[in-house]
C-alpha cells in the first residue's frame, strides 16, 4: 500500500487582526525602513508575543486567536505607544543606503568628510554572538532633507570632479618627474663629457707607477 502525503490543513479559527499603516514620514518609501521597524517594535514587546506581528503591504499586521483577546488588547495598545514617535527613530547604515540608493562605500566616505552628518552612534550584539558591533545612526529628518534636494547627485558630481582633478594631478606630476630625471642625466653627461682627459694617463697608470 503506497503512502500519501497529507496536507497539513489551515487553521479555520477565528482570528484577531489589526493592521497600523505606516506614514512615509517614518518610512521615506524604504522597505528596509519598514522591515527595520518591525524589528524594533518587536524588541519592544513580550518575547511570546513577537511573532505575532508581522508586515504586510508596508504596514504592520497583529495576528492573534480570537482566544487570547486580553493578550491582543495589551500588545495592541503596547504597539500603538511605541509607533508614536517611530518617525523619529533613528536610521541604521542598511537603511539609509536603501533610502538614498547608495553604496556602503559611498555612505562610509561621505560619513568621514562630514557631507553626511553623524546622529550618533549604536551598539548591538549580533544575534547568537558574544561579540558587539557599533555603527553610525542618522537623523531621520536629515535623510529625508537630503533625499528631497537630491544631494546624493550633486556629492556624486563633486566626486567626479574631484577624482578627474586628482588625475591630472597625478599626470602632471609623473610627467614633470621624468623631464626632471632627463634633466639630471643630461647634466650628467655633459659634466663628464666637460671634465678633460689628460695625455698618456693610461699608459702612465698601466706602467704600474702609481702603486
Amino acid at each position: 500500500m503506497s503512502k500519501m502525503k497529507m496536507k497539513k490543513k489551515e487553521s479555520d479559527d477565528p482570528e484577531l487582526i489589526r493592521e497600523w499603516p505606516l506614514p512615509v514620514a517614518a518610512t521615506l518609501g524604504s522597505a528596509v525602513r519598514v522591515k527595520g521597524i518591525l524589528q524594533e517594535i518587536r524588541s519592544r514587546l513580550p518575547s511570546t508575543v513577537r511573532k505575532s506581528l508581522d508586515m504586510q503591504a508596508g504596514a504592520l499586521t497583529l495576528v492573534m486567536p480570537e482566544t487570547s483577546k486580553t493578550a491582543f488588547r495589551a500588545t495592541s495598545l503596547a504597539i500603538s505607544e511605541a509607533l508614536q514617535d517611530i518617525a523619529d527613530l533613528p536610521i541604521i547604515p542598511r537603511e539609509i543606503e536603501d533610502i538614498l540608493t547608495i553604496t556602503a562605500a559611498e555612505r562610509k566616505r561621505w560619513l568621514e568628510d562630514g557631507r553626511l552628518p553623524s546622529a550618533g552612534t549604536r551598539t548591538v550584539r549580533l544575534q547568537g554572538r558574544a561579540r558587539k558591533i557599533t555603527f553610525h545612526v542618522f537623523d531621520p529628518r536629515v535623510v529625508e532633507d537630503l533625499l528631497d534636494r537630491a544631494a546624493v547627485d550633486d556629492w556624486r558630481e563633486e566626486d567626479a570632479a574631484a577624482k578627474a582633478e586628482n588625475r591630472r594631478r597625478a599626470a602632471y606630476q609623473a610627467k614633470l618627474t621624468r623631464s626632471l630625471k632627463k634633466k639630471a642625466k643630461r647634466t650628467e653627461q655633459n659634466a663628464d663629457e666637460a671634465v678633460p682627459r689628460l695625455s698618456g694617463w693610461d699608459e702612465f697608470g698601466s706602467d704600474g707607477l702609481l702603486r
